[in-house]
């Protein structure tokens, strides 16, 4: 049986700019996922429908419901904790 093993970024604490990139990284993480989609066919649908390829997450991200939202933040959250756990800097130019 598989046993999930991600590393732990439970003591890593990001500062304010971090945690805005976090957002902005969801927001592009959403629009990746509704590019790939609309290219494989997928259309917007109120409820989803794997046969149809009709799923309701086929709006702009500030449209999306919050747990939707969440989603994409903790996959951005867990990105950049896991690049500073690793030792890297991220830093603005």
């Amino acid at each position: 049986m598989y046993t999930p093993q991600p590393i732990d970024t439970t003591n890593i604490i990001l500062s304010d700019d971090l945690l805005e990139l976090t957002e902005k990284i969801a927001e592009n993480v959403h629009e990746v996922w509704s590019k790939g989609r609309i290219a494989e066919g997928w259309t917007y649908g109120e409820k989803r429908d794997d046969n149809k390829k009709e799923t309701p997450c086929l709006v702009p991200y500030s449209e999306l419901p919050e747990n939707e939202k969440e989603y994409d933040r903790n996959t951005a959250l867990e990105t950049i904790k896991t690049i500073l756990s690793l030792g890297y800097k991220i830093q603005k130019r």
